[in-house]
């Protein structure tokens, strides 16, 4: 990773080309639809690892790490796409008046419908943070993470929300390509620590040796030496 350095266009251009790759990939991964949880652990451990070090893992790394995760992600898989359908389901019946309700209760599933998908992003950061795998004690940790930053919740489920708007106006081949951008996003959000709000108060207590981190176009930031 390049500390102190000015980045340009072509490293712009290299981090954007990076994660559609990326998402490609995940996509051709989840493909068989039971290995969605583990082609989005295994991206986002990719994408922890990218933050971390300025580096993608190695190619034998990234395999091992789904071929740990394909069989404990199953049951993951299953529940995403079972809780998916069923809200997809109860959204489209209460549009069509098929369910009573109206609009109040179409508005209060769309909202947990959001939540739930925030927290599900957080869910996958977690994943990425713990190498691609370990879902129980992620889902805990997000969990707890969602109730102590309401806020953070609340990007995050923008994020989400974003993602799935751009999904049904962009055209489907670039579908694959704003999936590794998304989980970049995640990160970029997740990721992202609150300022100590005695820091303007005392600025001899922020000084130090903290570190800054420069966000490129792709949402991943770069350190850099303040």
């Amino acid at each position: 990773m390049e500390t102190g350095a000015r980045r340009d266009w072509r490293d712009v251009a290299r981090d954007a080309a990076d994660l559609a790759l990326l998402g490609i990939l995940l996509t051709l991964a989840a493909v068989p639809l039971l290995t969605a949880a583990a082609a989005a652990g295994t991206a986002s451990a990719a994408v922890q690892d990218w933050t971390r070090t300025g580096s993608w893992p190695s190619a034998r790394t990234t395999v091992r790490r789904f071929g740990r995760a394909v069989l404990p992600g199953v049951p993951v898989s299953l529940l995403a796409l079972v809780g998916a359908a069923l809200l997809a389901a109860d959204l489209a019946a209460l549009a069509t008046g098929r369910v009573p309700g109206g609009p109040p209760a179409l508005l209060v599933t769309a909202l947990i419908a959001a939540g739930l998908a925030g927290y599900a992003g957080l869910v996958v950061v977690e994943v990425g943070g713990n190498g691609g795998g370990r879902w129980r004690a992620s889902a805990r940790s997000a969990a707890r993470a969602c109730l102590d930053a309401p806020t953070r919740w609340a990007a995050l489920t923008g994020v989400v929300a974003l993602a799935g708007l751009l999904t049904v106006l962009v055209t489907p081949v670039a579908v694959p390509i704003l999936a590794g951008y998304t989980v970049a996003a995640l990160h970029a959000v997740a990721t992202r620590r609150p300022v100590p709000a005695d820091s303007t108060a005392n600025p001899q207590r922020a000084a130090g040796p903290t570190v800054r981190r420069s966000v490129s176009a792709a949402g991943i930031g770069r350190r850099e030496l303040p």
